[in-house]
Parts: structure tokens; C-alpha cells; sequence
């Protein structure tokens, strides 16, 4: 993404002038992203986002243009001189611990820990936010809908409905983390090498002279990368059209009617005319609970194309993930900070998550304090150190693979899109005693 030091709200910046005024920029800051509750039907969430927040944190800088224009915010007048220099000098020189992407996680775990200078940790809370928020959400609906499809393929079909240009490519990667095979969306594909799906329009058959020329065409234009779309007039007739005209498309779509019997017509009249090998794919308004149905009545489909409620995470399309204080460095004193606001309470401390495996399956979280051990794998590592990443980028391949298997490591009633089933994450003995010990 093109990073800009004004991809942050207007408080971050009044927050950094006062922060100069009163003397306190450097004091060391943790800083702690995590959600509060699971979104609704969610059993847990997949993380996803990182490696685009590393890539903004590496490249944060304010132009010349971006101070100066800072300088006419009517809130900013009264700011310091020190304060515009600051800006323009600015550099993260912090340290970042995360969680991998494509981990399954759960509320009150810290996703991304960011200690560094307080000024500089303050300005990364919007980004991250934005950021992590969505592509967690996307990634987690991605691996609810890729759960309900039975291994069948899953193709990422949003971006006309996405909120805009940049939510598409970065839907369509999140997509991917979450399991989906491909994404139509050519950018994505070029940015991320995320492979390319995609079909044939209505509008390709409306403009022809007629359906079957519309098909002949296609397959003289594109040969075994054809998928014809049946629907444009009527399903049924389409497909003895196809049978009729000896063509041999390696898929067809169909984009509208009654998905289970359309697809048992069409799959028998391309049976009974030794079409076997020609998929059957669907698309049109589907999401995990239609996918689950149609699998479970015995729909003969072979790959699902899903849009709307993938790209928006349509059911949930918020994740509410906050980025709070949890200690602060003066010189050689080191305070730990907590809220104790009536729903919104934080829990103190420099934080680990551990995941407990028994068995070879998931059978607990523990949330203690940093420099603790022995309570099982844990989860965050260090990512940035001095405002520089230190870990490799990873391909999308590898993030993929990771997310499918812990999402297998987890206990199967917690794959169940009713989500009825609770994970348990319990609080180490010592960060409760923090908990009771802090004050402020």
C-alpha cells in the first residue's frame, strides 16, 4: 500500500504535540492490539494483516507537504515548533511482537505488542487498526465459508462490491490467507500472485448473435480455460445447447435459479452425453450457510465463486479490534497501566500468549506476562526490532498452509459454523496478581 504518515486520526497527532509539550515523547510505551469479543456466529478468528502492517511501519515518513499542511489543522495552531520538527524527522525506531498470520485467535489476546518511544507508538494505532481489523475479518469469514464448501474450490469473486479499490486487493489477499483458491480480481493476482479465476459475463452472450455463437466463440477464444455461463435465458436449455453443438467446456457457471436442482439437470445432460469431466461451477449471492446446504442435499457442484458476503464480511463486518496502553517507562521506572472502564477493561502488563497442545489438538490459551515460560507453544515473536523487520516475508502459499493447519489443530466442535462451542483462554496466576496490584 502507498503508506502516509496521514493514515491516522486527528487525536493521534494532538495526542504526539502534547506530548512533546509535557516532555514525555520517549518515555518507553507498550502497546497492545487485541479484540474484545468474537463477532457474531465466530468461534474464533483468524489473524491476517501483518505483513501489510510491517511494510506501513518500515515506510512511515511525513513529506514536507504532509507537515505543512498538518500546520493549517486549526486544532494543531497553538502546537510547538518542536512539534513540526518532530514530524518532519520522523522515523519508528520501536520494537514489534505479533502473532503469525494465518494463527486462529481469540478476545483479550494481544495480536500485536508494540513497544517504542510513546510518540511513535501512538502514531501506528490508527493503521494497524485499519488494517489488521480488516483483513482479520475478511480472512476469518473467508475460513468459515472454505470450511462449509467440503474441499470443494473456493474462488474469491468481491471486488465490484467491495468498499472500494484498495478493501478489493486487500479482501482478496485476506481471502486467500483464509483458504479461498483464487480470486478473480487482477491486481491481487499481480500484487500478491494470488492465482486468477474468472469467467465469462451475461453481456458476452447478450452481445452475440446468439447463445451458441456466444459459446463457440469463447471456446475458439480461450480453449481450456473456458467456463461458459448457462443462465443469460434458460439453464437447462443452455447446457443441451452445449451438448447439441459437440462443445467440451472444461466448466460451466450458473449464476442464478435454484442451485440444487439446476446443477442435478445440467450435471445429468452433460453425464448422458459423456461430459463427465465438465465442472459445474456456481455463483450468485452465496455464503457459508447456502454452501453447507447445497453440500449436504447432494448438489453435484464442483466450486463455489463467492462475492458479496466474502469481500464485506457481510454478516460481521466490523471486528472492533483496539490498540491500548499497558505500560509505560519513565527513566528507570516502570508502570503498568490498565482501564477500568465499565465493559472496556484492559489487563496490565507486557503480555505472551500460550497455546497448550494436548494430544496433537489446541486444548487451551494462556495469556501471562512477557518473560514468563512453561505454559505452552507461544505465539508472539518478534517481528521489528529498532523500526526494522527481522523476520522474512512469507508467501501467501505459506500463510495459507499455516491457517488450514491450526485451523485443523483446533477442536473440531469449534469448526462448526453455529459456533456453540467456547475455547477455553485462561490468565496466568501472575498477571492476575498484576491485575489486582495495579492502580492506574
Amino acid at each position: 500500500m502507498r503508506a502516509t504518515a496521514l493514515h491516522t486520526d486527528l487525536y493521534q497527532l494532538t495526542m504526539i504535540a502534547g506530548y512533546l509539550a509535557g516532555g514525555i515523547e520517549n518515555h518507553r510505551a507498550t502497546f497492545e492490539l487485541f479484540i474484545r469479543r468474537l463477532p457474531p456466529h465466530r468461534s474464533f478468528v483468524i489473524a491476517a494483516g501483518l505483513d501489510t502492517a510491517l511494510d506501513f511501519i518500515e515506510s512511515l515518513r511525513f513529506t514536507e507537504e504532509d507537515v505543512r499542511w498538518i500546520e493549517a489543522i486549526p486544532a494543531l495552531r497553538r502546537a510547538s515548533p518542536a512539534f513540526f520538527g518532530y514530524l518532519r524527522q520522523f522515523r519508528f525506531t520501536g520494537d514489534v511482537w505479533a502473532v503469525a498470520e494465518g494463527t486462529p485467535f481469540f478476545p483479550y489476546e494481544p495480536l500485536i505488542r508494540v513497544t517504542a518511544p510513546l510518540a511513535e507508538a501512538q502514531l501506528l494505532e490508527t493503521a494497524l487498526l485499519a488494517i489488521v481489523n480488516f483483513q482479520t475479518s475478511i480472512a476469518s469469514k473467508a475460513a468459515r465459508i472454505v470450511g462449509a464448501s467440503g474441499g470443494r474450490p473456493v474462488m474469491e469473486f468481491g471486488a465490484r462490491r467491495a468498499h472500494g479499490v484498495e478493501a478489493a486487493l486487500y479482501a482478496a489477499r485476506a481471502s486467500h490467507v483464509g483458504g479461498c483458491d483464487s480470486t478473480s480480481f487482477v491486481e491481487a493476482g499481480r500484487e500478491f500472485g494470488i492465482p486468477l479465476s474468472g469467467t465469462m459475463a451475461h453481456s458476452w452472450v447478450l452481445a452475440a448473435g446468439s447463445e451458441l455463437e456466444a459459446f463457440q466463440s469463447y471456446v475458439d477464444n480461450f480453449g481450456e480455460h473456458s467456463v461458459l455461463l448457462l443462465d443469460t435465458y434458460d439453464t437447462v436449455a443452455a447446457a443441451n445447447l452445449v451438448v447439441a453443438a459437440g462443445l467440451r467446456p472444461p466448466a460451466v457457471r450458473l449464476d442464478s435459479g435454484d442451485f440444487l436442482e439446476l446443477s442435478r439437470q445440467v450435471r445429468a445432460i452433460f453425464d448422458a452425453a459423456g461430459l463427465k469431466s465438465t465442472r459445474i461451477l456456481i455463483s450468485g449471492d452465496l455464503d457459508e450457510n447456502r454452501i453447507r446446504d447445497l453440500i449436504a442435499a447432494g448438489a453435484p457442484i464442483d466450486a463455489f465463486g463467492v462475492g458479496t458476503a466474502l469481500t464485506t464480511s457481510e454478516d460481521a463486518p466490523a471486528l472492533g479490534g483496539v490498540y491500548k496502553l499497558v505500560q509505560l517507562q519513565e527513566g528507570k521506572r516502570v508502570r503498568d497501566v490498565m482501564k477500568r472502564s465499565t465493559g472496556k477493561a484492559t489487563w496490565p502488563g507486557r503480555k505472551q500468549v500460550f497455546r497448550v497442545i494436548e494430544e496433537d489438538k489446541a486444548a487451551c490459551d494462556v495469556i501471562a506476562l512477557d518473560d514468563e515460560a512453561g505454559h505452552g507453544r507461544p505465539l508472539l515473536e518478534q517481528v521489528v526490532s529498532g523500526g526494522a523487520r527481522v523476520v522474512p516475508r512469507q508467501t501467501l502459499a505459506a500463510i495459507r498452509a499455516r491457517a488450514r493447519d491450526l485451523i485443523a489443530e483446533l477442536p473440531e466442535p469449534l469448526r462448526h459454523l453455529e459456533a456453540e462451542a467456547s475455547y477455553p483462554v485462561l490468565v496466568s496466576s501472575r498477571l492476575d496478581q498484576l491485575r489486582g496490584q495495579t492502580q492506574v
